[in-house]
């Protein structure tokens, strides 16, 4: 697992990984690992020591062991990745196939470091990945808000438009995606674009609470009291895909050729309205639904103002998101998924174990 220096070894497969060791990138390592895979780790040297912690915690829990994983210390912002020249070489010869997560994730990311991370971090990974001698398959992870500020239905097959973005997080996504999009002529790609992405849908677990947890810290205040107000909107949906669903549809996707060259909605068909989740998440809570649904116009005046967030813990940056109609299509997706039996769970069927997470773990 040293990093020192990458030994060549022989794998049916050989992956390279970046976003480790992130959330979404902890769950897909678990279902990638086997005992013929290898992983090559791209890791910041802040993160290596956790790193290093969570692959002897994977290597236990499957049937990978220990001496296949290898952390690589570099950093997707700079020129060759931040990885050494003899390393590099090594890893353009084995690799056989990319998975890029690392990314910065917050709505409120400052335009630079957006820019710097998200966008001129992929050109980066791009060429790393367009160098390598026998690659099968780069597997790049997007988001479903490369939307922006659309609305209305958005398909699988749309990316290109100019209805503007909510936040950099949203354009420094899109542009990314865009010079991913240009590789589909030269090499093997799937884009995945994940919805808001919530916890373990078994276990509840999660790495952060933001999102739909906003409401659900708020709701847990007084349960009997706030649930009778509901801050919801019948006409806007909110897409929530369960963790696990996203790594599964990732792993199964990735060895199927039938994805090369598409690009995929990991988002829940059937997504509920905020207003439902909000009585979705009372009658899970107090057993009971809202009484009253004020004006949408009304709450969101009410959100938008200075003293919400003290109030609601919803930051500002999160309100247009509840009240941005749109769908998302997953035709693409959903044909795909279908053959590996994979599909997404409905809100209702995992919101009890989300709560019970919540309540086990309220300060994350």
């Amino acid at each position: 697992m040293d990093s020192a220096k990458i030994y060549k070894m022989e794998f049916r497969r050989s992956i390279f990984m970046t976003g480790f060791p992130g959330f979404i990138a902890e769950r897909l390592l678990i279902r990638l690992a086997q005992k013929d895979v290898q992983f090559y780790l791209l890791v910041q040297q802040e993160f290596v020591e956790k790193a290093m912690q969570e692959v002897e915690r994977i290597a236990l829990e499957s049937t990978a062991p220990l001496e296949n994983f290898t952390i690589v210390k570099g950093d997707i912002t700079q020129g060759n990745l931040g990885i050494d020249n003899e390393d590099l070489e090594l890893l353009r010869d084995e690799v056989t196939d990319v998975f890029h997560l690392a990314a910065i994730y917050d709505l409120e990311v400052s335009r630079d470091a957006a820019m710097s991370v998200n966008v001129e971090g992929t050109k980066n990974v791009n060429e790393f990945v367009r160098s390598i001698a026998s690659l099968h398959r780069y597997n790049y992870i997007s988001t479903c808000y490369v939307a922006g500020a659309r609305k209305g239905r958005i398909f699988e097959t749309e990316l290109d438009h100019n209805k503007g973005f909510l936040n950099f997080y949203e354009e420094s996504k899109y542009l990314a995606e865009q010079e991913v999009e240009k590789l589909k002529e030269e090499i093997n790609v799937t884009v995945y674009r994940p919805s808001v992405v919530v916890g373990d849908s078994k276990t509840g677990e999660t790495s952060k609470y933001d999102g739909i947890y906003y409401l659900i810290k708020y709701m847990m205040r007084n349960p009997n009291i706030l649930r009778m107000v509901n801050v919801g909107n019948k006409d806007v949906r909110l897409n929530l895909v369960p963790v696990d669903f996203v790594a599964d549809a990732i792993a199964e996707l990735s060895g199927d050729d039938k994805a090369i060259g598409k690009t995929v909605a990991l988002a829940d068909p059937d997504p509920l309205t905020t207003k439902d989740l909000f009585d979705l998440i009372a009658e899970n809570l107090s057993g009971k639904r809202s009484v009253w649904n004020p004006p949408a116009n009304l709450v969101r005046t009410f959100l938008s103002s200075s003293i919400s967030p003290a109030i609601t813990g919803l930051p500002l940056s999160a309100v247009p998101y509840f009240y941005t109609p749109k769908t998302y299509d997953t035709s693409i997706a959903d044909e795909l998924l279908t053959q590996h039996g994979v599909r997404c769970p409905g809100f209702a069927v995992y919101i009890s174990n989300l709560l019970d997470f919540v309540k086990k773990n309220p300060d994350l």
